[in-house]
């Protein structure tokens, strides 16, 4: 595989770019030319298969005929300004279409943590409560308002944090962090919460917010017991549920929205990543009276200067078109099934794969040295996977012992099993040389 061209406009934008670029864009020193559905091809020519979708936001897959002239169609009338445009209108009316009963109305931003802390303003808003509960694991954004939320050790040396944030451990069965075992442990996860917001707040929670699958903690799918039991909780202290679905919303699940598999009535939504099909698009969707509330509610009180621009509404509208006209959801479910039944069975033919799990096309894949400690893969075992991945034309997020696989969800079953083929073959690979690598059991 040459990697000539690649590589020298890799090193050229490093002499500008800042640090901290995204680890897949550092690890694979890739210069990506064009990409068509679930494949992308680099500045060489070298085609790979995509299983990250831009870490989940590539929901149509890489320039869809539909989606292409859509936003070509928009750059020509107008692109910016948050007048009415019907393309926006067009856009929001089908998008209620898909939108769980009781929760009609809906604020457009441009980022994740732009939503999340536009939901927690909407919260304080409507109980005028000022805390906020999140979990161990999880990722709601970056920005200043929400990352005392972020659930692992990322947010270390960026203190202080916004008061009024409180964490409770999320309902991690494979590593539990009370020690305990699934199901004799009686969701004792979900009792920890209860005292965490008796014990460790001022009882003036405006909103507890959750991911259905959380994401960056490797795609974790908590005990069906364990989100009800949360929602009970969070009504019990007259706190509102925010779901938020930036990663698993828009069908990545296999189901439109996450909170569906648990039966769940949230609040508030928090939607992104794959609304907009790459285009940077999110929002904020709850009830007209919720979203009335004050001051959420007074104009400009819940706008965003990029918000529901007409480029952006033209890519929502687009993707939900796709979704509609393709199947995309019913997609996402059965070629992710597909991916299940192929990859279940590496918890057995791997001593090294400590489980596999997921939701649709949101697969996670445990990397450990060894089954019984379930220490993690070392980083520099997982780089090699990732390494002898990429030269095989898969690119994937195993340089992680917890894989992430989220493909764009257009993917086809064909291509979604020639990706698992290229990662047994590697597995086998490592299989045979990780004691002579130094990554074998302790």
């Amino acid at each position: 595989m040459r990697l000539k061209r690649s590589l020298a406009l890799f090193r050229d934008e490093q002499k500008v770019i800042s640090p901290g670029l995204q680890g897949i864009a550092l690890y694979s020193k890739l210069a990506i030319a064009r990409g068509r559905n679930a494949e992308v091809f680099d500045e060489d020519g070298n085609r790979y298969i995509d299983l990250v979708a831009g870490i989940g936001v590539g929901s149509v897959g890489h320039c869809h005929p539909g989606y292409v002239r859509a936003l070509r169609d928009q750059a020509g009338r107008v692109t910016f300004a948050s007048f009415t445009t019907k393309v926006r209108r067009d856009f929001l009316r089908l998008l209620a279409e898909v939108l769980p009963g009781g929760l009609d109305r809906v604020q457009l931003f441009s980022s994740g943590a732009e939503a999340v802390e536009a939901a927690f303003r909407l919260a304080k808003s409507v109980t005028k409560k000022f805390e906020f509960v999140g979990f161990w694991g999880g990722f709601h954004g970056k920005t200043g308002g929400v990352l005392g939320l972020l659930g692992d050790d990322f947010k270390k040396d960026l203190g202080p944090f916004m008061p009024g944030l409180t964490l409770s451990p999320y309902a991690t069965c494979y590593r539990c962090p009370l020690s305990l075992k699934y199901p004799s442990c009686g969701i004792a996860c979900a009792e920890h919460l209860r005292d965490v917001i008796r014990l460790q707040t001022q009882q003036k929670v405006a909103a507890v917010i959750y991911e259905p699958v959380q994401g960056t903690a490797g795609n974790v799918v908590p005990p069906p017991e364990f989100l009800p039991a949360v929602q009970s909780i969070a009504r019990e202290f007259g706190a509102l549920l925010i779901s938020d679905e930036m990663q698993t919303g828009f069908g990545r699940t296999g189901r439109m929205w996450g909170f569906e598999w648990d039966r769940l009535s949230p609040d508030v939504l928090t939607v992104g990543k794959g609304i907009g099909g790459g285009f940077p698009l999110s929002g904020v969707v709850a009830s007209l009276k919720h979203c009335s509330s004050k001051p959420y509610g007074n104009p400009s009180g819940s706008s965003s200067s990029y918000g529901g621009n007409p480029l952006a509404a033209a890519a929502g509208l687009a993707v939900l078109e796709i979704f509609r006209k393709e199947k995309v959801v019913e997609n996402s479910a059965r070629v992710g099934a597909a991916m299940m039944k192929r990859l279940k069975p590496f918890e057995e033919m791997f001593d090294f794969v400590g489980e596999v799990r997921g939701r649709g096309l949101m697969i996670g894949v445990e990397l450990v040295r060894d089954k019984r400690s379930k220490e993690p893969l070392p980083k520099e075992a997982c780089h090699w996977i990732f390494r002898e991945c990429l030269k095989r034309g898969l690119l994937s997020m195993a340089y992680s012992p917890r894989i992430r696989i989220i493909p764009p969800l257009t993917i086809s079953e064909k291509t979604a099993l020639e990706a698992v083929d290229i990662l047994e073959e590697v597995f086998k690979n490592f299989a045979r040389a990780r004691v002579r690598m130094g990554f074998g059991p302790r």
